[in-house]
Protein backbone atom coordinates (compact mmCIF):
# COMPACT_ATOMS: atom_id res chain seq x y z
CA UNK A 1 0.00 0.00 0.00
CA UNK A 2 1.09 3.78 -0.24
CA UNK A 3 1.05 5.94 2.37
CA UNK A 4 -2.04 7.29 3.41
CA UNK A 5 -0.27 10.38 4.17
CA UNK A 6 -0.73 11.12 0.42
CA UNK A 7 -4.57 10.99 0.26
CA UNK A 8 -4.58 13.51 3.74
CA UNK A 9 -2.23 15.83 2.67
CA UNK A 10 -2.17 15.38 -1.56
CA UNK A 11 -5.25 14.21 -2.18
CA UNK A 12 -4.89 16.39 -5.85
CA UNK A 13 -1.30 15.32 -6.68
CA UNK A 14 -3.01 11.58 -5.76
CA UNK A 15 -5.43 11.75 -8.10
CA UNK A 16 -3.19 12.97 -10.67
CA UNK A 17 -0.67 10.37 -10.71
CA UNK A 18 -3.65 7.61 -10.68
CA UNK A 19 -4.68 9.00 -13.48
CA UNK A 20 -1.47 8.43 -15.12
CA UNK A 21 -2.01 4.76 -14.06
CA UNK A 22 -5.42 4.85 -15.74
CA UNK A 23 -7.25 4.28 -12.48
CA UNK A 24 -10.48 5.37 -11.56
CA UNK A 25 -11.02 6.08 -7.79
CA UNK A 26 -13.44 8.92 -6.55
CA UNK A 27 -10.57 10.47 -4.42
CA UNK A 28 -12.56 13.01 -2.72
CA UNK A 29 -14.59 10.72 -1.19
CA UNK A 30 -12.18 8.40 -0.45
CA UNK A 31 -10.20 11.30 1.74
CA UNK A 32 -14.48 12.12 3.21
CA UNK A 33 -14.81 8.37 4.75
CA UNK A 34 -11.40 8.35 5.81
CA UNK A 35 -11.53 11.73 7.90
CA UNK A 36 -15.02 10.32 8.99
CA UNK A 37 -13.09 6.91 10.30
CA UNK A 38 -10.75 8.91 12.27
CA UNK A 39 -13.67 11.32 14.09
CA UNK A 40 -15.34 8.29 15.18
CA UNK A 41 -12.36 6.27 16.57
CA UNK A 42 -11.53 10.21 18.51
CA UNK A 43 -14.72 10.13 19.57
CA UNK A 44 -14.45 6.68 20.73
CA UNK A 45 -11.49 7.01 22.77
CA UNK A 46 -12.84 9.71 24.05
CA UNK A 47 -15.80 8.08 25.60
CA UNK A 48 -13.12 5.51 26.91
CA UNK A 49 -11.72 8.21 29.04
CA UNK A 50 -14.54 9.14 30.42
CA UNK A 51 -16.07 5.84 31.48
CA UNK A 52 -12.01 5.94 32.79
CA UNK A 53 -12.82 8.75 34.99
CA UNK A 54 -16.39 7.83 36.13
CA UNK A 55 -14.81 4.02 36.84
CA UNK A 56 -12.12 5.78 39.25
CA UNK A 57 -14.40 7.92 40.98
CA UNK A 58 -16.77 5.32 42.36
CA UNK A 59 -14.99 3.72 44.90
CA UNK A 60 -15.26 7.17 46.37
CA UNK A 61 -18.89 7.68 45.96
CA UNK A 62 -21.77 6.20 48.28
CA UNK A 63 -25.50 5.89 48.17
CA UNK A 64 -27.62 8.01 45.00
CA UNK A 65 -24.11 9.32 43.74
CA UNK A 66 -22.64 5.92 43.39
CA UNK A 67 -25.30 4.61 41.44
CA UNK A 68 -25.60 7.61 39.41
CA UNK A 69 -21.81 6.87 38.59
CA UNK A 70 -22.25 3.40 37.68
CA UNK A 71 -25.25 3.71 35.44
CA UNK A 72 -23.37 6.71 33.94
CA UNK A 73 -20.28 3.82 33.39
CA UNK A 74 -22.58 1.47 32.02
CA UNK A 75 -23.92 3.93 29.71
CA UNK A 76 -20.35 5.48 28.38
CA UNK A 77 -19.19 1.15 28.53
CA UNK A 78 -22.51 0.71 25.31
CA UNK A 79 -22.01 3.94 23.53
CA UNK A 80 -18.12 2.88 23.60
CA UNK A 81 -18.64 -0.32 22.35
CA UNK A 82 -21.04 0.76 19.10
CA UNK A 83 -18.65 3.87 18.58
CA UNK A 84 -15.91 1.37 18.06
CA UNK A 85 -18.08 -0.82 15.61
CA UNK A 86 -19.39 2.01 14.15
CA UNK A 87 -15.38 2.78 13.41
CA UNK A 88 -14.53 -0.62 12.29
CA UNK A 89 -17.09 -0.44 9.69
CA UNK A 90 -15.76 2.83 8.16
CA UNK A 91 -12.34 1.13 8.76
CA UNK A 92 -13.51 -1.90 5.98
CA UNK A 93 -14.99 0.61 3.44
CA UNK A 94 -12.08 2.16 3.86
CA UNK A 95 -9.47 -0.80 3.38
CA UNK A 96 -11.73 -2.34 0.91
CA UNK A 97 -10.46 0.43 -1.19
CA UNK A 98 -7.52 1.65 -0.30
CA UNK A 99 -6.13 -1.88 -0.91
CA UNK A 100 -6.92 -1.76 -4.35
CA UNK A 101 -4.65 1.73 -5.32
CA UNK A 102 -1.92 0.73 -6.92
CA UNK A 103 1.62 2.00 -6.14
CA UNK A 104 2.36 5.75 -7.62
CA UNK A 105 4.11 5.58 -10.83
CA UNK A 106 7.65 6.79 -10.68
CA UNK A 107 7.76 10.59 -12.40
CA UNK A 108 10.38 8.70 -14.67
CA UNK A 109 8.01 5.83 -15.98
CA UNK A 110 7.15 6.13 -19.37
CA UNK A 111 3.29 7.52 -20.18
CA UNK A 112 0.52 5.85 -21.57
CA UNK A 113 -1.67 2.75 -20.70
CA UNK A 114 -0.50 -0.45 -23.53
CA UNK A 115 2.49 -2.01 -24.17
CA UNK A 116 3.03 -0.24 -27.07
CA UNK A 117 4.01 2.73 -25.21
CA UNK A 118 6.55 1.07 -23.76
CA UNK A 119 9.88 2.94 -24.47
CA UNK A 120 12.63 1.43 -25.98
CA UNK A 121 15.73 2.88 -24.25
CA UNK A 122 18.86 0.67 -25.53
CA UNK A 123 19.22 -2.29 -27.69
CA UNK A 124 21.74 -4.84 -27.73
CA UNK A 125 23.01 -7.39 -30.71
CA UNK A 126 21.42 -7.62 -34.22
CA UNK A 127 18.62 -10.25 -35.28
CA UNK A 128 20.51 -12.63 -36.96
CA UNK A 129 20.03 -13.33 -40.19
CA UNK A 130 20.31 -17.15 -41.53
CA UNK A 131 21.01 -18.55 -45.18
CA UNK A 132 18.58 -21.07 -44.39
CA UNK A 133 14.45 -21.37 -43.93
CA UNK A 134 14.10 -20.90 -39.76
CA UNK A 135 12.41 -22.93 -37.63
CA UNK A 136 10.16 -21.49 -34.10
CA UNK A 137 11.22 -23.74 -31.27
CA UNK A 138 8.39 -25.85 -31.65
CA UNK A 139 9.14 -27.16 -34.92
CA UNK A 140 13.39 -27.22 -33.66
CA UNK A 141 12.11 -29.38 -30.78
CA UNK A 142 9.50 -32.28 -31.94
CA UNK A 143 12.84 -32.52 -34.96
CA UNK A 144 14.98 -32.81 -32.40
CA UNK A 145 12.51 -34.69 -30.26
CA UNK A 146 13.31 -32.31 -27.23
CA UNK A 147 9.94 -30.58 -26.77
CA UNK A 148 6.48 -33.14 -26.32
CA UNK A 149 3.44 -31.10 -26.40
CA UNK A 150 1.14 -33.42 -27.42
CA UNK A 151 2.13 -35.75 -24.61
CA UNK A 152 1.52 -32.77 -22.24
CA UNK A 153 -1.54 -31.86 -23.52
CA UNK A 154 -2.69 -35.30 -23.10
CA UNK A 155 -1.44 -35.28 -18.98
CA UNK A 156 -2.43 -31.74 -18.12
CA UNK A 157 -4.84 -30.28 -20.96
CA UNK A 158 -3.75 -27.00 -22.70
CA UNK A 159 -0.75 -24.78 -21.68
CA UNK A 160 1.77 -26.86 -20.27
CA UNK A 161 4.71 -28.47 -22.55
CA UNK A 162 7.33 -30.82 -21.72
CA UNK A 163 11.19 -30.59 -22.48
CA UNK A 164 12.79 -33.45 -22.70
CA UNK A 165 16.63 -34.78 -23.14
CA UNK A 166 19.64 -32.51 -23.93
CA UNK A 167 17.01 -29.60 -23.70
CA UNK A 168 16.48 -30.32 -20.23
CA UNK A 169 19.74 -30.32 -19.64
CA UNK A 170 20.10 -27.13 -20.97
CA UNK A 171 17.62 -25.72 -19.24
CA UNK A 172 18.94 -26.59 -15.42
CA UNK A 173 22.26 -25.74 -16.53
CA UNK A 174 21.23 -22.38 -17.44
CA UNK A 175 19.54 -21.82 -14.05
CA UNK A 176 23.18 -22.97 -12.33
CA UNK A 177 25.13 -20.63 -14.50
CA UNK A 178 22.55 -18.03 -13.73
CA UNK A 179 23.07 -18.70 -9.72
CA UNK A 180 26.37 -19.06 -10.40
CA UNK A 181 26.37 -15.71 -11.72
CA UNK A 182 24.33 -14.15 -9.41
CA UNK A 183 26.37 -15.86 -6.72
CA UNK A 184 29.40 -13.88 -7.27
CA UNK A 185 27.20 -10.45 -7.13
CA UNK A 186 26.32 -10.69 -3.87
CA UNK A 187 23.11 -12.68 -4.15
CA UNK A 188 21.99 -15.60 -1.84
CA UNK A 189 20.64 -18.52 -3.42
CA UNK A 190 17.15 -19.52 -2.16
CA UNK A 191 14.95 -22.59 -2.83
CA UNK A 192 11.96 -21.05 -1.56
CA UNK A 193 8.25 -22.91 -0.91
CA UNK A 194 5.91 -22.80 -3.83
CA UNK A 195 2.93 -22.68 -1.56
CA UNK A 196 2.03 -19.70 0.43
CA UNK A 197 -0.38 -18.29 2.74
CA UNK A 198 -2.77 -15.27 1.48
CA UNK A 199 -0.80 -13.09 3.31
CA UNK A 200 2.20 -13.41 1.10
CA UNK A 201 0.27 -12.72 -1.86
CA UNK A 202 -1.00 -9.69 -0.38
CA UNK A 203 1.76 -8.33 1.02
CA UNK A 204 3.33 -8.54 -2.04
CA UNK A 205 0.53 -6.86 -4.28
CA UNK A 206 -0.97 -9.68 -6.17
CA UNK A 207 -4.21 -9.61 -4.46
CA UNK A 208 -6.60 -8.42 -4.44
CA UNK A 209 -5.29 -6.99 -8.15
CA UNK A 210 -4.12 -10.39 -9.59
CA UNK A 211 -6.14 -12.97 -7.78
CA UNK A 212 -7.56 -14.77 -10.82
CA UNK A 213 -4.07 -15.49 -12.04
CA UNK A 214 -3.85 -17.87 -8.62
CA UNK A 215 -3.98 -20.90 -8.19
CA UNK A 216 -5.20 -22.18 -5.01
CA UNK A 217 -4.97 -25.51 -2.75
CA UNK A 218 -8.80 -24.88 -0.97
CA UNK A 219 -7.85 -28.17 1.12
CA UNK A 220 -5.29 -26.45 2.89
CA UNK A 221 -5.47 -22.45 2.57
CA UNK A 222 -2.83 -22.07 0.46
CA UNK A 223 -1.42 -20.63 -3.22
CA UNK A 224 0.80 -21.23 -5.93
CA UNK A 225 3.28 -18.43 -6.78
CA UNK A 226 3.66 -17.29 -9.88
CA UNK A 227 6.76 -15.96 -8.83
CA UNK A 228 9.02 -16.72 -6.17
CA UNK A 229 9.26 -12.96 -5.45
CA UNK A 230 6.20 -13.29 -3.54
CA UNK A 231 7.87 -15.50 -0.84
CA UNK A 232 11.03 -13.73 -1.39
CA UNK A 233 9.49 -10.93 -0.18
CA UNK A 234 7.27 -12.81 2.88
CA UNK A 235 10.44 -13.86 3.96
CA UNK A 236 11.54 -10.75 6.44
CA UNK A 237 7.57 -9.98 6.92
CA UNK A 238 7.06 -8.51 10.49
CA UNK A 239 11.24 -8.04 11.32
CA UNK A 240 13.26 -4.86 11.66
CA UNK A 241 16.62 -5.46 9.82
CA UNK A 242 19.41 -3.72 10.57
CA UNK A 243 21.04 -1.08 7.76
CA UNK A 244 24.54 -2.79 7.51
CA UNK A 245 22.50 -5.69 6.30
CA UNK A 246 21.30 -3.55 3.45
CA UNK A 247 21.21 -4.22 0.70
CA UNK A 248 19.99 -7.33 1.08
CA UNK A 249 19.98 -9.47 -1.88
CA UNK A 250 18.66 -13.15 -3.21
CA UNK A 251 17.97 -15.38 -5.67
CA UNK A 252 15.22 -17.74 -6.04
CA UNK A 253 15.07 -20.59 -7.94
CA UNK A 254 11.15 -22.52 -8.25
CA UNK A 255 8.72 -23.83 -10.41
CA UNK A 256 5.77 -21.11 -10.76
CA UNK A 257 2.30 -21.06 -11.70
CA UNK A 258 -0.06 -18.81 -13.35
CA UNK A 259 -3.72 -19.11 -14.55
CA UNK A 260 -2.88 -16.94 -17.60
CA UNK A 261 -6.77 -15.71 -17.35
CA UNK A 262 -7.57 -13.19 -19.91
CA UNK A 263 -4.72 -14.80 -22.38
CA UNK A 264 -7.08 -17.11 -24.56
CA UNK A 265 -6.12 -17.34 -27.53
CA UNK A 266 -2.65 -15.60 -27.45
CA UNK A 267 0.52 -16.86 -27.51
CA UNK A 268 -0.97 -20.52 -27.84
CA UNK A 269 1.82 -22.33 -29.99
CA UNK A 270 4.57 -24.20 -28.19
CA UNK A 271 6.05 -23.42 -24.66
CA UNK A 272 6.21 -19.33 -24.46
CA UNK A 273 3.12 -18.95 -22.75
CA UNK A 274 2.58 -21.61 -20.18
CA UNK A 275 0.76 -22.53 -16.87
CA UNK A 276 3.83 -24.00 -15.34
CA UNK A 277 7.57 -22.44 -15.72
CA UNK A 278 10.78 -22.30 -13.93
CA UNK A 279 12.31 -19.47 -12.82
CA UNK A 280 15.52 -17.64 -10.99
CA UNK A 281 14.33 -14.53 -9.58
CA UNK A 282 16.44 -11.88 -8.23
CA UNK A 283 15.13 -10.03 -5.05
CA UNK A 284 16.54 -7.33 -2.80
CA UNK A 285 15.84 -5.11 0.33
CA UNK A 286 17.57 -1.79 0.38
CA UNK A 287 17.45 1.61 2.06
CA UNK A 288 15.05 3.73 0.29
CA UNK A 289 17.90 6.34 -0.68
CA UNK A 290 19.51 3.57 -2.85
CA UNK A 291 16.39 2.48 -4.52
CA UNK A 292 17.06 3.80 -7.92
CA UNK A 293 20.57 2.99 -8.47
CA UNK A 294 19.51 -1.05 -6.93
CA UNK A 295 17.34 -0.87 -9.93
CA UNK A 296 19.57 0.20 -12.63
CA UNK A 297 22.19 -2.52 -10.52
CA UNK A 298 19.13 -5.34 -11.23
CA UNK A 299 18.73 -4.80 -14.66
CA UNK A 300 22.59 -4.64 -15.55
CA UNK A 301 22.55 -7.87 -13.87
CA UNK A 302 19.89 -9.02 -16.59
CA UNK A 303 21.64 -7.65 -19.35
CA UNK A 304 25.04 -9.36 -18.11
CA UNK A 305 22.95 -12.54 -18.17
CA UNK A 306 21.18 -12.24 -21.61
CA UNK A 307 24.53 -11.06 -23.33
CA UNK A 308 26.06 -14.44 -22.29
CA UNK A 309 23.78 -16.22 -23.74
CA UNK A 310 23.97 -14.47 -27.50
CA UNK A 311 20.48 -13.43 -27.76
CA UNK A 312 19.99 -10.17 -29.40
CA UNK A 313 17.34 -7.89 -27.36
CA UNK A 314 16.46 -4.44 -26.41
CA UNK A 315 15.21 -2.95 -23.18
CA UNK A 316 12.09 -0.90 -22.07
CA UNK A 317 10.45 1.69 -20.46
CA UNK A 318 7.04 0.14 -19.26
CA UNK A 319 4.34 2.77 -19.33
CA UNK A 320 2.72 3.47 -16.23
CA UNK A 321 -0.37 2.27 -16.83
CA UNK A 322 1.28 -0.89 -18.17
CA UNK A 323 2.62 -1.49 -14.41
CA UNK A 324 1.70 -4.09 -11.98
CA UNK A 325 -0.05 -3.10 -8.80
CA UNK A 326 3.08 -2.87 -6.86
CA UNK A 327 5.24 -1.73 -8.91
CA UNK A 328 6.28 2.16 -9.33
CA UNK A 329 8.73 1.62 -12.28
CA UNK A 330 9.71 -1.32 -14.41
CA UNK A 331 12.09 -2.42 -17.51
CA UNK A 332 11.68 -5.26 -19.64
CA UNK A 333 14.36 -6.63 -21.92
CA UNK A 334 12.69 -8.15 -24.85
CA UNK A 335 14.64 -10.90 -26.72
CA UNK A 336 14.13 -11.24 -30.78
CA UNK A 337 11.89 -14.48 -31.32
CA UNK A 338 13.42 -15.22 -35.10
CA UNK A 339 10.41 -17.97 -35.19
CA UNK A 340 7.69 -14.64 -34.48
CA UNK A 341 9.97 -12.51 -35.77
CA UNK A 342 9.52 -9.73 -32.79
CA UNK A 343 11.12 -8.72 -29.89
CA UNK A 344 9.12 -10.61 -26.77
CA UNK A 345 9.86 -9.89 -23.03
CA UNK A 346 11.73 -12.53 -21.22
CA UNK A 347 12.62 -10.73 -18.43
CA UNK A 348 11.61 -8.19 -16.23
CA UNK A 349 12.90 -5.79 -12.97
CA UNK A 350 10.53 -3.32 -10.49
CA UNK A 351 11.10 -1.07 -8.37
CA UNK A 352 8.03 -1.46 -5.62
CA UNK A 353 9.46 1.22 -3.46
CA UNK A 354 7.87 0.81 -0.43
CA UNK A 355 4.29 -0.50 -1.11
CA UNK A 356 5.46 -3.92 -0.06
CA UNK A 357 7.57 -3.45 2.35
CA UNK A 358 4.32 -1.38 4.09
CA UNK A 359 2.28 -4.28 3.39
CA UNK A 360 4.40 -6.95 4.86
CA UNK A 361 6.14 -4.59 7.67
CA UNK A 362 9.23 -5.03 6.60
CA UNK A 363 11.75 -2.40 8.40
CA UNK A 364 15.25 -1.40 9.31
CA UNK A 365 16.91 0.47 11.70
CA UNK A 366 18.54 2.96 10.57
CA UNK A 367 21.50 5.48 11.80
CA UNK A 368 20.14 7.28 14.16
CA UNK A 369 17.53 4.31 15.47
CA UNK A 370 14.58 5.25 14.25
CA UNK A 371 12.54 2.41 12.12
CA UNK A 372 12.10 2.86 8.73
CA UNK A 373 10.56 1.11 5.59
CA UNK A 374 12.81 -0.45 3.31
CA UNK A 375 12.20 -0.93 -0.38
CA UNK A 376 11.92 -3.97 -2.26
CA UNK A 377 12.99 -4.99 -6.00
CA UNK A 378 12.54 -7.71 -8.09
CA UNK A 379 13.93 -8.96 -11.46
CA UNK A 380 14.15 -11.67 -13.47
CA UNK A 381 17.19 -13.46 -14.17
CA UNK A 382 16.27 -16.32 -16.33
CA UNK A 383 13.56 -18.15 -17.01
CA UNK A 384 11.83 -20.78 -19.86
CA UNK A 385 11.50 -17.75 -22.26
CA UNK A 386 14.99 -17.03 -22.47
CA UNK A 387 15.29 -21.44 -23.34
CA UNK A 388 12.80 -20.74 -26.36
CA UNK A 389 14.82 -17.40 -27.27
CA UNK A 390 17.93 -19.25 -26.62
CA UNK A 391 17.10 -22.35 -28.95
CA UNK A 392 15.57 -20.19 -32.15
CA UNK A 393 18.77 -17.45 -32.28
CA UNK A 394 21.17 -20.72 -32.16
CA UNK A 395 19.88 -22.52 -34.37
CA UNK A 396 21.85 -23.94 -37.74
CA UNK A 397 21.33 -25.23 -40.88
CA UNK A 398 20.97 -28.93 -40.28
CA UNK A 399 18.48 -28.22 -37.87
CA UNK A 400 20.79 -28.54 -34.08
CA UNK A 401 21.11 -26.01 -31.39
CA UNK A 402 24.55 -24.32 -30.81
CA UNK A 403 25.25 -23.86 -26.98
CA UNK A 404 26.55 -20.69 -26.35
CA UNK A 405 29.68 -20.52 -24.37
CA UNK A 406 28.65 -19.42 -21.19
CA UNK A 407 26.66 -22.78 -20.75
CA UNK A 408 28.73 -24.99 -22.27
CA UNK A 409 30.88 -25.94 -18.81
CA UNK A 410 27.41 -26.63 -17.33
CA UNK A 411 25.98 -28.91 -20.03
CA UNK A 412 28.95 -31.09 -21.10
CA UNK A 413 27.87 -30.73 -24.71
CA UNK A 414 28.30 -27.33 -27.37
CA UNK A 415 25.61 -28.40 -29.60
CA UNK A 416 21.90 -30.18 -29.46
CA UNK A 417 21.59 -32.68 -32.40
Amino acid sequence: MIDVGILREHPQDLAAALGRRGVDLDVAALAQIDEERRIVRADAEEMRSQQRDVGKSIASLSGDEKAAAIAEAGDLSERYKAKVAEADDLDAQFMEQWVTVPNLADETAADGFEEEDSIEITRWGEPPVFDFETKDHVDLGLALGIIDIERATKISGSRFGMIKGKLALLEMAMERWSMDVLSAEGFTPVIPPVLVREQALFGTGFFPAERDQVYSVKEDDLYLVGTSEVPLAAMHGDEILSADELPLRYAGFSTCFRVEAGTYGKDTRGIFRVHQFNKVEMFSFVDPGFSREEHDFLLSREEELVQALEIPYRVVNVAAGDLGASAAKKYDIEAWFPGQERYREITSTSNTTDYQSRRLKVRFKDTDGKNRLVHTLNGTAVTGRALIALVENHQQADGSIRIPEALRPYTGFDVIE
